[in-house]
């Protein structure tokens, strides 16, 4: 879901206003005795696109995390003029 969805809900809902307004704008004078109306197929997309793209817009908005850089780690070994070695081990996140 998210952005794919907002934009798959966007269009469903954009064909059934078309279906809705332009279908019943042509055939408002022609009656309807059997088979189903593209007009009532409009309603259900354009409800179903909506429904969905609020949907997938809350879906969107509560996975939006801050940008963090990933953890490492790092290590540095010193070595002085006697021989002695120091290890310092470092952890950023």
């Amino acid at each position: 879901m998210g952005l794919p969805g907002m934009v798959i809900s966007g269009v469903s809902a954009v064909i059934g206003a078309i279906m809705y307004w332009a279908v019943t704008a042509q055939s408002s004078n022609v009656v309807q005795n059997h088979g189903f109306r593209l007009s009532t197929v409009g309603v259900i997309l354009l409800i179903a696109g909506v429904v969905g793209f609020v949907v997938s817009a809350l879906i969107f908005a509560s996975s939006r995390r801050g940008v963090r850089p990933a953890p490492h780690s790092v290590i540095r070994e010193t070595t002085d003029s006697s021989g002695n070695a120091t290890v310092l081990h470092e952890e950023q996140r």
